[in-house]
């Protein structure tokens, strides 16, 4: 293969790659023996902790009791030796700042004795507060920079653990994040107050069915975790993967996914020993991941786990995103989370797969053999029919950013029209009930013949599955299909928490004031309650492709929004009715709404700064230089041909020349538009952001295709920057 030495050198480096780690023995340490063995754990505290002190801790884990203060010294002291154990040198209260990414402080167990040497500490009072500066984190108005006070608190429904390093190990607390006068700075504090009001909620549906013991309800979560890998040589070649995670130029390989060729293909020995290893790290973790498998376009893997209580599995999904990245390392690779780090190729997503239950009812989404039957499902599934339809623009917010722009709608994720997939069995039920007021049947489960003698009969589902629905039932949840793969889960949860919340609570009313209590008068009571909801809210309900043109059209006649780039969603935020219903619930206020509204179009702002930056400097002093030595050597063979008399075919000279001019042009246009020559800074977000959308990234994409029509033209050993057929298939 030919190509510049840069690339050359990168590919012999990836060709020779060898190892670095010593492998892995399963069969000497087997994978459940290490599992959850850096968990400060239930086990772990019912072994270390006094029977008074665990079980004051288990209520508040188990029934959403407030914590009892008085036991924090002899939970810290536990803690402390556990972990010293473990050769932590250090604790930490980790948190989850508005940037979506984890931050933590790192303070020494170690204090001076006063005798020249030291003791470990380690007090109820540190392990329940800490002080990291709130000045540097973005706040959307909520702080001024030089109020610098915020508070770490610890949750003790996410379990603490052990963070290994090769010089020692660090003690991690999960912690909220709140300024000094009270409000949320982070993601975790109103995801735990959704959780809070979502099971006042649910605890009152049920017991409106009669239900007498009702446990912590709880919303459930487990997401499909979707990223690239490419060997690191490429990775430090790009500036643009470097600095945006995104190529932000690559004309398409000759050979992309269109034989779907890569989709759960044998996975590549190297690749998977780096799966391997990262799992062995979630298991160590407690973080129960399930399934691995290449995913559609070269180069991309899906991870997914089990799914567990939704705050757990969003500080437990913080972790896979930092171990993915950690132990591709070790192999010589880069894990890239970008939405869309190549163009022409599938893009990744975080598929959000939620639910809600208890210990005591089980999962309050499985609808049984009979749905038709199962009254109680029904609600539920209604609540959340009424919740997404009302709330369709909210959903559609808390997955908009920069990076998702470049996937939503296109043919490998959902499209921005936020509906509902039923499946056949569920929407033939609520066709039904739609109709006559009820529903008699419910469509069953077959059985699958192959017509291969050596096979067995196999089960058949109800009803098939939608891969371009955004929010789709997939047997006892929801898939919220949306979600970016670089994302916290925490937006997204909290959104859905919420909309569902109120969507329980306008129900349990209308129920309580249509029965008086009187059991007997249930079941009407929720037949008339079906009915109205689906006949209100059932045009949200799609099971055809959402990927058509023609259902494009259709939402628009049934009144759902299409809301395809993110200055677009975002203001629904700060929608009136949106924030009387977080206000409500007490899950945020006016002015914390407004300050996710504020940073999430500066983050928007500032990714497409850096983008616009990028282009501008790799297209002016690494493309543009190549293209002119091309054209320069073209030019010089042209006038020796004619020196020598022979004639010299200039097409090429002719082409190269023109796409310089051209991108010298465009160049010059996006220059115009950058923050500090002309274009828009921060000051104002949302006029910023409109700036960004509407004049910045088109520049940005006309400099991109030059320079992608130039990667088919210049000679390729004077092209600079490794390729796409380079970067996603030599492994």
């Amino acid at each position: 293969m030919s190509g510049s030495a840069s690339r050359l050198n990168a590919i012999s480096a990836v060709t020779n790659y060898k190892a670095q780690s010593p492998p892995l023995n399963f069969s000497e340490t087997p994978a459940g023996s290490v599992y959850g063995s850096n968990v400060f754990s239930v086990k772990v505290m019912k072994e270390r902790l006094p029977k008074s002190v665990f079980k004051s801790v288990m209520k508040t884990i188990e029934a959403g009791e407030p914590l009892d203060g008085s036991v924090a010294d002899t939970v810290a002291a536990a803690m402390k030796d556990w972990a010293i154990e473990k050769g932590a040198t250090h604790y930490a209260h980790v948190f989850y700042p508005l940037t979506g990414l984890s931050a933590e402080k790192h303070d020494s167990f170690l204090s001076p004795d006063g005798l020249g040497g030291a003791v470990s500490e380690f007090s109820g009072s540190a392990l329940i507060q800490g002080e990291p500066d709130a000045s540097s984190f973005p706040s959307g108005g909520i702080r001024a920079t030089f109020e610098a006070r915020g508070y770490t608190a610890w949750d003790v429904t996410s379990p603490a653990y052990i963070l290994e390093n090769p010089n020692g190990t660090t003690l991690c607390i999960p912690t909220a994040f709140f300024s000094w006068t009270g409000e949320a700075l982070d993601k975790k504090t109103p995801l735990l107050r959704s959780m809070k009001a979502l099971n006042t909620q649910a605890q009152r549906l049920l017991k409106l069915f009669g239900h007498k013991n009702i446990s912590l309800v709880t919303a459930s979560a487990g997401p499909e975790q979707e990223y690239f890998l490419i060997d690191r040589n490429f990775y430090f070649a790009r500036p643009d993967l470097i600095n945006a995670g995104r190529t932000l130029f690559g004309a398409p390989p000759p050979k992309g996914q269109e034989f779907a060729d890569q989709y759960f293909g044998a996975i590549p020995e190297r690749v998977l020993a780096c799966m391997m290893d990262t799992e062995y790290e979630l298991f160590k973790l407690g973080i129960p991941v399930k399934t691995r498998h290449n995913e559609v376009a070269p180069s991309q893997y899906e991870i997914a786990p089990i799914y567990e209580n939704a705050n757990v599995a969003a500080d437990h999904q913080q972790l896979v995103m930092l171990t993915l990245k950690k132990v591709a390392e070790k192999y010589g690779l880069a894990c890239l989370l970008h939405e869309k780090p190549f163009a022409g190729v599938n893009g990744s997503g975080k598929h959000l797969n939620w639910s809600l239950g208890n210990s005591t009812q089980g999962n309050l989404l499985e609808p049984g053999k009979t749905p038709h039957e199962n009254m109680q499902f029904l609600v539920f599934c209604a609540a959340v029919i009424k919740a997404v339809h009302k709330h369709s623009k909210l959903l559609r917010a808390v997955i908009a950013h920069a990076g998702n722009d470049h996937r939503l709608g296109a043919n490998e994720a959902p499209p921005a029209i936020i509906s509902i997939f039923l499946g056949e069995q569920l929407a033939d039920v609520f066709e039904q009930i739609k109709k006559s007021g009820s529903a008699t049947s419910s469509k069953q489960p077959g059985v699958m013949t192959v017509g291969v003698d050596t096979l067995p009969p196999l089960p058949k589902d109800a009803g098939d599955r939608n891969r371009t629905s955004p929010f789709a039932f997939t047997g006892n949840k929801f898939e919220f299909r949306a979600v970016g793969s670089s994302q916290s889960l925490s937006g997204p949860l909290v959104a859905l928490n919420t909309i569902m919340t109120e969507a329980m609570d306008e129900i349990a009313t209308e129920l309580e004031k249509a029965t008086g209590g009187d059991c007997a008068k249930l079941a009407p009571a929720v037949q008339t309650l079906l009915k109205k909801i689906i006949d209100t809210h059932g045009s949200v309900v799609f099971n055809g492709d959402g990927y058509s043109a023609e259902w494009h059209a259709e939402a628009e006649k049934r009144g759902l929004p299409n809301m395809r780039q993110t200055v677009d969603a975002l203001p629904s935020i700060t929608d009136p009715a949106v924030i009387a219903m977080f206000e409500k619930y007490q899950v945020l206020t006016a002015r914390e709404v407004a300050s996710r509204e504020s940073i999430y179009f500066e983050q928007f702002v500032l990714t497409l700064n850096v983008e616009a930056n990028l282009t501008y400097e790799i297209a002016k002093t690494v493309i543009y230089p190549a293209a002119v030595r091309y054209q320069s050597e073209l030019a010089a063979a042209a006038a020796n041909c004619k020196a020598a008399g022979v004639s010299f075919d200039t097409t090429v000279l002719s082409k190269v020349s023109e796409l310089i001019g051209s991108l010298v042009e465009k160049l010059a246009k996006l220059e115009g538009l950058l923050p500090g020559s002309g274009g828009h800074g921060v000051e104002n977000p949302k006029e910023a952001a409109m700036h960004c959308s509407h004049e910045m990234r088109p520049a940005i994409n006309e400099v991109r295709s030059v320079c992608d029509t130039l990667e088919g033209v210049v000679a390729d050993d004077f092209w600079p920057l490794p390729t796409y057929q380079e970067m996603l298939f030599i492994k």
